[in-house]
């Protein structure tokens, strides 16, 4: 069974970094094309960062600049580079990531930033 697995989230103070992390594991396919989305508190889950099967990247407007999709294909990783994090940062971040034309979410890392 394919799981995807983040870690990586935590409490990191306004202006600091964190990068996030998604395994795929349970699967002998690779990770095609992937997003990670973010969900605060009474607010819609919004994608802020994608990346094709080309290896393009696409960014939220918010994020653009700060954040910086890529992935391992050896490792079958996913990862978010954040940067220059902001209080308005903080949620909950979720992957989602498409293998052999099949979607599968994570079950999310919780980001906090502090000001």
């Amino acid at each position: 069974q394919v799981q995807l697995v983040e870690s990586g989230g935590g409490l990191v103070q306004a202006g600091g970094s964190l990068r996030l992390s998604c395994v795929a594991s349970g699967s002998i396919f690779r990770i095609t094309s992937a997003n990670w989305y973010r969900q605060a508190p009474g607010k819609q889950r919004e994608s802020v960062a994608a990346i094709t099967s080309g290896g393009s990247a696409n960014y939220a407007d918010s994020v653009q600049g700060r954040f910086t999709i890529s992935r391992d294909t050896a490792k079958n990783t996913v990862y978010l580079q954040m940067n220059s994090l902001k209080p308005e940062d903080t949620a909950v971040y979720y992957c989602n990531a498409q293998i052999i034309g099949r979607t599968y979410w994570g079950q999310g890392t919780q980001v906090t930033v502090s000001s």
